[in-house]
């Protein structure tokens, strides 16, 4: 270690078992950090976080992005009116047509970045990709009752599910959007009854249950998701005390409501 470095720098050295004689250095594959000579017999690896480059490209793209995020939830949110639930179809119709600018934007965001960069701008995208899981997850429950998996939400936005094939749906912020979804359909439980319709809060405790008991299958060691799996819980319980006033009134119907995919 030279004079003046410490071991908290991000410059490594890696020595070389040739000489560096006449400019032959050995050749070391990298893309991202960039590798020089210093002196003879080393090699020195700069894993220093270079200039952002990109960061105002991904800003611009990701603006459009997240605005075309805010129409389709102003569109979703139709939902909590009375009577939206039966014109869900055309809701989520209207959803859907606006994925389109998503598509192209999240194929500009993968033209640009490698993907060896991914994780190093994904900070850029990351809630704006999370709040989207949570739409088209809405959008499929909506229209199946059931549970969007991440294939369904990667196809949805454009983007590939494995790391190796690029630009991709990482795990965690699938995850994230799914826990989104549960706060939202607790407020459709409680807005379901206010406009008289009893049996929706059995079908949305009945999905909600399922959804926690899966979580709970996880040994989620993450902080961020973590914290909004603890969330969930209290959405479980929300509904479920929708539930328990509906029976003690007696307003509890038999038979859950049939989901809108079973429909057709």
């Amino acid at each position: 270690m030279r004079t003046g470095q410490t071991r908290k720098q991000t410059n490594y050295r890696i020595k070389s078992e040739t000489s560096c004689l006449a400019g032959q250095c050995p050749r070391l594959e990298v893309t991202s950090p960039r590798a020089y000579c210093s002196h003879p017999g080393e090699v020195i690896l700069d894993l220093h976080p270079f200039t952002p480059r990109f960061a105002p490209e991904i800003r611009n793209i990701m603006k459009d992005i997240e605005q075309s995020s805010r129409e389709i939830l102003t569109i979703l949110q139709k939902i909590h009116n009375d009577g939206g639930l039966q014109e869900v179809s055309g809701i989520c119709k209207q959803a859907r047509n606006l994925l389109v600018p998503i598509q192209e934007g999240y194929a500009k965001l993968s033209e640009k970045i490698a993907h060896q960069m991914y994780y190093r701008y994904h900070d850029h995208w990351r809630f704006g990709t999370q709040r989207l899981t949570f739409l088209v997850a809405l959008i499929i429950y909506l229209e199946t009752g059931k549970l969007a998996n991440r294939e369904e939400v990667a196809v949805a936005l454009g983007i590939k599910t494995e790391r190796e094939n690029g630009f991709h749906l990482d795990l965690e912020d699938y995850l994230s959007g799914l826990l989104q979804l549960s706060s939202e359909l607790s407020r459709l439980a409680v807005n379901s009854v206010t406009y008289g319709d009893y049996a929706r809060p059995l079908e949305l405790s009945r999905f909600v249950t399922e959804l926690n008991a899966g979580f709970r299958l996880l040994n989620l060691k993450n902080d961020n998701l973590r914290k909004r799996f603890d969330a969930l819980k209290y959405d479980v319980k929300k509904i479920e005390e929708v539930v328990y006033d509906l029976t003690i009134r007696g307003l509890k119907p038999h038979s859950a409501p049939t989901p809108q995919g079973d429909k057709e």
